[in-house]
């Protein structure tokens, strides 16, 4: 039987992480917002990492939204994912003509994320509550590629800023 109601904590919290990082990844990237603009890796983590953050927030809002059937969540958390997949497919595109191929492999794992969700939620649709897990699931392992490459994201962009200034860029661990 589906109950909503031993979601909602799952959700609040995520969701609210999920805005939380968002904010704070905005803010860091404003302060860098020219070498982002001019570099298409650091233009793609920043658009991949704004989308996937805030559409996380929308499917944990959506999911929280009281009255609704399984199937109208279910396809609620599909339109939202078919989405982020266009957006991140578009824009892998656009950095990989510039890039090495750890774009793609980065890329690759954050569609099986996406799709493991739309697996859950399509499961959820025809009746298998425990979709719902397989959408938790993905989400969170989303996360994953999301904060790591946020971390990228300002690495990649400082040492940028360090080769241009002139300063001799310091070796990664």
């Amino acid at each position: 039987m589906y109950d909503p109601s031993i979601w909602r904590d799952y959700f609040v919290m995520v969701g609210g992480g999920a805005a939380a990082l968002t904010g704070l990844v905005f803010v860091a990237m404003t302060l860098h917002l020219e070498d982002i603009v001019h570099h298409p890796v650091h233009r793609h983590r920043a658009r991949t990492i704004l989308t996937g953050l805030t559409a996380v927030f929308l499917r944990c809002g959506l999911v929280l939204m009281g009255g609704q059937t399984r199937q109208a969540v279910a396809v609620e958390l599909i339109s939202v994912l078919v989405v982020v997949e266009v957006i991140l497919y578009r824009s892998t595109q656009d950095a990989f003509k510039s890039a090495d191929t750890r774009v793609l492999l980065r890329a690759a794992g954050s569609f099986a994320c996406l799709l493991a969700e739309q697996a859950g939620a399509a499961l959820l649709f025809f009746g298998a509550t425990w979709g719902l897990y397989v959408v938790g699931f993905g989400m969170m392992a989303s996360f994953v590629f999301m904060v790591s490459g946020a971390w990228l994201l300002l690495v990649g962009v400082e040492s940028s800023a360090k080769r241009r200034v002139g300063e001799p860029e310091r070796l990664q661990p």
